[in-house]
């Protein structure tokens, strides 16, 4: 059985860079074929698609976050990680790692999700 865990710093200062780790176990992010994929909740809004590394390790970014987003992978260690640049208030959210068998998708399996504060 797939899990996924997300981790990470919980405060991000605004104008920096977030970087998050998803760390897989019970399957290989390089298993035909899936999309690993980060989404987000704001508070008291809906989940929000930020982007995937599929397992062929080509990438796809929502595009209003694309200019700030960058999803890569290590495959040796079975993670695979987001970098959101130039952070502002309104990235404050719960970040989740998710993989599906569509584009688009949210999941399951997801991870628990970790929260993300973007304040000075």
């Amino acid at each position: 059985q797939v899990q996924l865990q997300e981790s990470g710093p919980g405060l991000v200062k605004p104008s920096q860079t977030l970087s998050l780790t998803c760390t897989v176990s019970g399957g290989s992010i390089t298993t035909n074929f899936y999309y690993w994929t980060w989404i987000r909740r704001p508070p008291g809004k809906g989940l929000e698609y930020i982007g995937y590394i599929a397992s062929d390790g080509s990438t796809y970014y929502t595009p209003s976050l694309k200019s700030r987003t960058t999803i890569s992978r290590d495959t040796t260690n079975n993670q695979f990680f987001l970098e959101l640049s130039s952070v502002i208030p309104e990235d404050t959210a719960v970040y989740y790692c998710a993989r599906d068998t569509v584009r688009g998708g949210f999941g399951p399996p997801r991870g628990q999700g970790t929260q993300v504060t973007v304040s000075a």
